[in-house]
Order: C-alpha cells, then sequence, then structure tokens
C-alpha cells in the first residue's frame, strides 16, 4: 500500500495552518494592534526647524508622530526553579530489593507483598520522574514564552526604553548559587541581547548642583538648571537595549527578613536598587517662537519600597531608603514647575481601598523571636503612601496655602506586584485629611482630573507578564506639549495570551516538521526511485530469508541426530517396560 498519497494529503493540510499559528505568534503586536500612544498632531511641529549636532539625535526625533519618550514597562517575571520542582525520583525500588529474600523464605504470601510493594515503588517513582521532567519542561517553555514577549515587543513597538517592574525571580530564599544561576537565565535566555544599565547612570545621592544654561538668547540671570545626573533624551540609543530593574519582594524580601546579602547579590546582577536619572529635550537646539523657560525634564526615578515601612529587620537599609527620598525631595524641581515631569518605577502599589483593585491591603509579620518585622504586604501603608509618595516625591498637598495651591509635581507611579494590574487615580481635596483612590476611567476619577483645583496623580500597577495572566506589557508614552507647557504621559498596554497558545504552536509546528520529513523520505522512496529496484530489493531480502530459515532448519536436524547416535530416543526401537513378573 503506497503511503505517499496519504502523507501529502496530510502534510499539505498541515502548510496553512501552521504558517498561520506561526505568523500570528511571532507578529501578534501587529495583529493586537500594540501601539506607543501617539501625540496630538499639535505637538509633531516641535522638532520641525531643529539642527541637531549629530545624526543619532537627528534620527531619535526624525518620527513626528512617535513619542521621544517610549516604555516598554513589563511586571513580575517571577523566574522559577529548583525551589518549585518536585522531589527527582531516585529509583531505589525497596520493595524490589527484598523481594529475593521472601522468594528463599518459601512463604507465598510474602512474595505476593513483595511483589505489590515493589511495582508500588516502581509505579510511584515513574509517576515522579514524568512530574520531574514535565516541571523541568514547564521551566524551560516559561523561559522562551516570557523572551518571546520581550522580543516581539521590542522589534515591534521600538521603544527607547524599558523597564521590569519587579519580582525578576521567583523567590527571595533561594541561595547564592540559584540566584546566579537564575540570573544568568533572565539575561541570557529571558532578556538575551539586554544588558544592565551601566553604572553610575542611576545615582543614589544626588546633591543639588545649580549650572547656570545660556541655551536661548536674552537675558540668562534666571535661567540655571540642575545638573544631577542628566542626559539628553535621545543622545544615547542604547537605553533601548537596557533593562531598568526595579526590585520586588521575590528578589530581596519584605522589611522583615530584608538583608545586606540579599540587596548586594541583587545589585551586582540586575543594578542599583535606588536610583534616578534626568532626561532632557535638546529644544535649545530648535528655532522656537515661544521656547519654555526652562529645559524640559523627564525624571526618573527607581524607588525600593520594599523596607518603606516598619517594623524592619534591619534599621539600617530601611535608613538608607529614606535617605534616598530625602535626596529626591533635595534635588526636585519647584513644585508647579510643569516643564518637569516625574516617572516613578517601584514594585508594591500604593494604598487604595478594598475593592478599589484586585488585592486589598494586608499586612502580616513574623513572629517576636524571629524579629517581629513585616513578612507579607500587599501595598504601602496609607501613611508613607502620603507621606513618602505623595507629598514627598510629587510634592502634592492638600492645604490650599502650599506652595502652588498644593497642586505639586506631575508625572507617574508605575508598580507591580498585583499580578492582575489595576489603572487608578490619586487625588485628595483642599482642606482636607483623606486622599482617595479610584478607577481611572471611572466616574469620580474623571471629576477629579476635570477639576484644575483637586490635586492628583495617576498610578499604574502593570498586569503581570506570566502566562497565567495572559503575557501583559504596559507601553507609556511620554512627550512635552509645547503649546500647554506641560508633559503629557498616556499609557496602552498589550497581551500575548496564555502560555498554553505559545506551546500549541510550537508542538504543532514540530509535529508538521516531522511529518513534511517523512512524506519526503516517502516520496523519494515511493516514487523517485526505480520501481524495480524495489522488487529486486524485496527479492532479495526474502532470499534471504528464507536462506536463513534454510540455514536454522538444517542446525536442528543435525542436533537430532546427534541425539540419535549417542543412545537418546530412537522411534524405530521398542523397549520393554520396565514391570515385576
Amino acid at each position: 500500500m503506497p503511503f505517499y498519497p496519504l502523507l501529502l494529503r496530510l502534510s499539505s493540510a498541515l502548510v496553512p495552518l501552521t504558517i498561520a499559528l506561526t505568523t500570528y505568534l511571532y507578529f501578534y503586536p501587529f495583529f493586537h494592534n500594540c501601539y506607543f500612544p501617539i501625540p496630538p498632531e499639535s505637538t509633531h511641529h516641535v522638532f520641525d526647524n531643529c539642527t541637531f549636532d549629530d545624526h543619532v539625535l537627528a534620527n531619535h526625533y526624525a518620527n513626528r508622530q512617535a513619542a521621544p519618550f517610549r516604555l516598554l514597562a513589563l511586571g513580575d517575571p517571577q523566574l522559577e526553579g529548583d525551589t518549585s520542582l518536585p522531589s527527582a525520583p531516585k529509583y531505589h525500588f525497596p520493595g524490589l530489593n527484598q523481594l529475593g529474600q521472601w522468594l528463599r523464605s518459601g512463604r507465598p504470601f510474602l512474595v505476593l507483598d513483595g511483589l505489590q510493594s515493589g511495582l508500588h515503588d516502581v509505579v510511584n517513582d515513574i509517576l515522579r520522574g514524568l512530574e520531574y521532567t514535565r516541571k523541568q519542561i514547564d521551566l524551560f517553555g516559561n523561559d522562551y514564552y516570557l523572551a518571546h514577549q520581550y522580543r516581539a515587543l521590542h522589534w515591534h513597538t521600538a521603544p527607547t526604553h524599558v523597564t521590569v517592574l519587579g519580582d525578576l525571580l521567583g523567590s527571595q530564599w533561594i541561595g547564592d548559587e540559584e540566584f546566579e544561576s537564575r540570573s544568568i537565565r533572565f539575561w541570557h535566555r529571558v532578556f538575551k541581547g539586554a544588558s544592565l544599565v551601566p553604572k553610575g547612570l542611576l545615582k543614589e545621592y544626588a546633591a543639588p548642583t545649580f549650572v547656570r544654561a545660556e541655551w536661548q538668547t536674552g537675558d540668562d540671570e534666571s535661567k540655571y538648571y540642575r545638573e544631577k545626573t542628566v542626559e539628553v533624551l535621545g543622545a544615547s540609543p542604547g537605553w533601548a537595549n537596557r533593562i531598568i530593574n526595579v526590585v520586588g519582594n521575590h528578589d530581596i524580601g519584605y522589611a522583615g527578613d530584608i538583608d545586606e546579602n540579599r540587596i548586594s547579590r541583587f545589585e551586582k546582577q540586575f543594578g542599583p536598587v535606588n536610583g534616578d536619572i534626568h532626561f532632557t529635550l535638546p529644544l535649545q537646539q530648535c528655532n522656537l517662537s515661544h521656547p519654555p523657560l526652562f529645559p524640559p525634564v523627564l525624571r526618573l526615578i527607581v524607588l525600593n519600597t520594599m523596607n518603606l515601612d516598619s517594623p524592619a529587620f534591619e534599621a539600617k537599609l530601611q535608613q538608607r531608603t529614606y535617605k534616598f527620598i530625602n535626596s529626591l525631595i533635595d534635588t526636585s524641581s519647584p513644585v508647579g514647575d510643569d516643564t518637569t515631569a516625574t516617572i516613578l518605577l517601584t514594585h508594591i502599589p500604593l494604598h487604595k481601598e478594598q475593592g478599589t483593585c484586585v488585592d486589598s491591603p494586608l499586612f502580616t509579620y513574623f513572629p517576636h523571636d524571629e524579629g517581629g518585622g513585616i513578612k507579607e504586604q500587599n501595598m504601602i501603608s496609607k501613611d508613607m503612601s502620603k507621606q513618602a509618595i505623595l507629598h514627598g516625591v510629587f510634592g502634592k498637598n492638600l492645604d490650599p496655602f502650599a506652595p502652588a495651591g498644593g497642586m505639586g509635581r506631575a508625572g507617574i507611579i508605575l508598580t507591580g506586584h498585583d499580578h492582575e494590574g489595576c489603572d487608578v487615580y490619586h487625588y485628595g481635596f483642599k482642606n482636607n485629611t483623606e486622599w482617595y483612590a479610584s478607577k481611572w476611567d471611572g466616574k469620580e476619577a474623571k471629576e477629579a482630573r476635570a477639576d484644575g483645583d483637586v490635586p492628583g496623580i495617576r498610578e499604574v500597577t502593570v498586569r503581570s507578564m506570566m502566562g497565567e495572566f495572559g503575557g501583559h506589557a504596559g507601553l507609556i508614552s511620554a512627550w512635552f506639549d509645547l503649546e500647554k507647557g506641560k508633559w503629557e504621559i498616556e499609557v496602552g498596554g498589550c497581551d500575548l495570551g496564555v502560555q498554553h497558545w505559545w506551546w500549541a504552536v510550537h508542538v504543532t509546528d514540530f509535529i508538521a516538521v516531522i511529518i513534511w520529513i517523512v512524506t519526503a523520505i516517502t516520496w523519494f522512496v515511493e516514487v523517485k526511485m526505480d520501481p524495480q529496484f524495489l522488487q529486486k530489493m524485496k527479492k532479495w531480502i526474502k532470499e534471504k530469508i528464507e536462506e536463513e530459515q534454510e540455514r536454522m532448519g538444517g542446525r536442528v536436524r543435525g542436533m537430532m541426530d546427534m541425539k540419535m547416535d549417542m543412545g537418546g530416543y530412537n522411534p524405530g526401537v521398542r523397549r520393554k517396560p520396565h514391570g515385576s513378573l
């Protein structure tokens, strides 16, 4: 029976299926319409009359429709490892090892028990081995599922910056060797081709320095900007391939168990737990009719909120975080200065009332004999959210007599931790002490944003990029609106889908390749080759089988003759039976 026609029909049916599935998977950002938010047309002319010093800046601002700052935000990859694997099978089979003793005992019931115990050991170890292997394959596939998201989105959307918002790894309890192993997977498998932010770019403590900037004509006595860690936005294209890593609880723990070793090994592999950098727009190289008083600045802050709340296991490490926040306040632009916007990257979200997001406020603590520190928390405490973040970093204040009327600094907060994700607006009313958080698209938040006398700020908790949560990614665009004299920040998103789709496509591709190979071999044998050659081959095989059968038959007859010669059984001789007379 020829198999080639059947295999040809099967492989022909698989061709369009595999092409369609693979194309969809590898170009999913295109099919899902995943793009960074685009600035309005009114802002496209800002860089029309610019003369840049080098081609790098010219290329960065060449596309007028693209925002000059595009941040790809990924949340909680949580790379697992040995702690998630079941115990490896040992294949000792103690029941079978004792079976020999029971056989020699001559007691059937022991032999039966031995067989039952031995089979039980074999089945258990085989099942354990299968589960162990399945989990190893699952970890391997999960790494490449996450890598596929990063690679596809990075190629399709062309971000200028990339951040991972904490929980890079799956457990803070792992040893140094396993930590290094997962770090290698992070850099060489999941984010292959990406690199760590060079040391010194994200500085933890910055002293305020005032430098005169003669970037426009006229009187320059009042034209100053703070030169901390400053870069011209777009001057270094290397940022597109750098990962700005934020520390999470599964990386170093919560306040109750963070120690110096965990922070040191994290910073060695992934960068500082605290730091900030200022990106300036090169408007001094543009011919503008009404340039802003100060060069627009976009401030990027990485903040460790893991030990912001108390009690902490090591007070020294907590003071380090407090000192960094104070340095942020000291080096911040004046409140009400809309030419500067702040993007805060941190892991634990700010406080919200129950029901606002999926996670609710939660604090648990270690026993007193273990230090009594924070063991787990879903959000920053209410007081710390207000004092350290809203009041401190962003300068928001509900006192109507506060500077700039309490409106504070512009910006956005990007967090992780809550795997389901959330998008809220924090706001408060003057002459009040309470801050509220409502869904960004909700009625209350819209009314608060419409009121120009209500301080507030947006917080986006980026949904996890893990397969269980659909492989989500945040797409954040920022641009300076020259007419309004302030920064605009918009947020989009993109979802790959659960990891089962990734597996299904690649398994289908693998099966299709095998079938195509078998089809090609079958075509070569059944169609391409000379049919007479096949007949000769069959005849030769048949002759060899007959020769072997004849040879085996001759050996059997020879053995029978030998037995007869040695006095063995001879059917021609009748023997007298033994018996008494």
